[in-house]
């Protein structure tokens, strides 16, 4: 009884030897490195109203100045860099609204339209080459042209709009009434 008492104890060591002989865990394999997903387009702008006084005005300043023979009013972000700007020329008593596209979409001879909250007025133009820069479609019109009238007493804002440019809606401030009104005076 002994012996199989032994038996019995060596057994019982030897099985709880063995069961307390587990392997740790095996980690589980890392996860595969992401793969570069394509980025996708951003969504298209939403469609721009059919009424232009709701079309968000183009950020920028108006700047003015004098200049030889007349005065310039310009709007745009960056000085020296104009989207849009009203050249006063004393001499012949004209207004030369001159806006800027980039070069290759300039239209020579698309008219430049004008939008304020009088009305609609459509301008023939001719285009002009600024070497690297942007081209400019210029609409010349007497100082007396009752548009550019229009343009300053609109109520906040008016548009311009030529071939191959995004329209711009600026501020109606005092920077170009000035350049009209040098022109008449």
């Amino acid at each position: 009884m002994t012996l199989s008492l032994h038996r019995t104890a060596a057994t019982i060591l030897v099985t709880t030897a063995l069961a307390s002989c587990v392997a740790p865990p095996v980690a589980p394999p890392a996860p595969p490195p992401p793969v570069a997903q394509p980025a996708a387009p951003p969504p298209p702008p939403p469609p721009r109203s059919a009424d232009w006084r709701e079309w968000p005005v183009t950020p920028g300043n108006w700047t003015y100045k004098a200049a030889t023979g007349g005065s310039i009013a310009s709007f745009g972000q960056e000085p020296g860099t104009a989207l849009l700007s009203l050249r006063c020329d004393l001499a012949t008593r004209r207004v030369f609204v001159s806006r800027a596209v980039p070069a290759p979409s300039a239209t020579p001879g698309g008219p430049m339209v004008v939008r304020t909250s009088f009305g609609t007025a459509s301008w023939p133009t001719e285009t002009a080459a600024q070497g690297q820069g942007p081209a400019m479609i210029i609409a010349a019109r007497a100082s007396s042209d009752t548009v550019l009238d229009q343009m300053i007493f609109s109520r906040g804002r008016f548009a311009v709009e030529v071939s191959g440019a995004q329209p711009l809606v600026v501020p109606a401030w005092a920077e170009a009434a000035r350049v009209i009104e040098d022109c008449r005076s």
